[in-house]
């Protein structure tokens, strides 16, 4: 399928399950080829927001189950980008649902590294990247940045830096004054300091601040 569609063909369809940054350029990409886009999402603000970026480029939708398997039905392109930060990512298409897609539509799931949003998807690499269940191709290369090692890696280091100098130049004090590496702390001395790793792992959560003044 083109996804641009030609002249009296109709454009393919890309449905964005995630209105976060990898989903908002995941559709900003797919609708510069001239796919008819959705983008689901379930934070009304999140779903103005978007309306008011792409002026009526894309379509965007609360999300429910139903919508969810109107979207995925009739999509040629399902992409996962449903993070929630430190826990596993939820399993919004299951194995079910598969039978109910397009044969040769393609699941491309962005949240492998957090264990994946579709429950038939299991980590690939850039040497193998692709294969298939009930006919629908899975995309679930993990570490997908890595296709393009130069501009992620610059990219991670712009947005990382000031952090690692800080750790660097004042060890676990930087966590002290700065909540936002504080935020970052999962384990700490043996405990849990994360909530969404906490309640995912079933561990009970220590809050930083009182580990870190231990």
């Amino acid at each position: 399928v083109l996804l641009g569609g030609v002249p009296g063909v109709l454009p393919g369809k890309v449905t964005v399950l995630g209105g976060g940054v990898v989903g908002l350029h995941a559709a900003r990409m797919a609708a510069g080829l001239g796919a008819d886009v959705t983008i689901i999402d379930r934070s009304i603000p999140r779903l103005r927001q978007l309306d008011d970026i792409f002026g009526g480029r894309v379509h965007t939708r609360y999300s429910t189950v139903e919508a969810l398997e109107e979207e995925c039905f009739s999509a040629d392109i399902v992409v996962g980008a449903v993070l929630i930060p430190g826990a596993a990512a939820p399993k919004l298409v299951s194995r079910e649902m598969l039978s109910g897609m397009k044969k040769g539509s393609v699941l491309v799931d962005v949240a492998i590294d957090q264990g994946g949003c579709f429950e038939t998807s299991h980590a690939t690499t850039h040497a193998d990247p692709t294969y298939e269940v009930d006919g629908v191709v899975h995309y679930c290369v993990a570490n997908m940045p890595g296709a393009v090692p130069v501009t992620s890696a610059q990219a991670l280091n712009n947005a990382t830096l000031h952090y690692g100098l800080q750790l660097a130049d004042k060890g676990l004090k930087a966590l002290v004054d700065d909540h936002h590496l504080r935020n970052g702390l999962n384990v700490h001395k043996g405990k849990i300091t994360n909530r969404a790793v906490a309640e995912a792992l079933g561990y009970e959560l220590v809050e930083p601040k009182a580990v870190l003044a231990a």
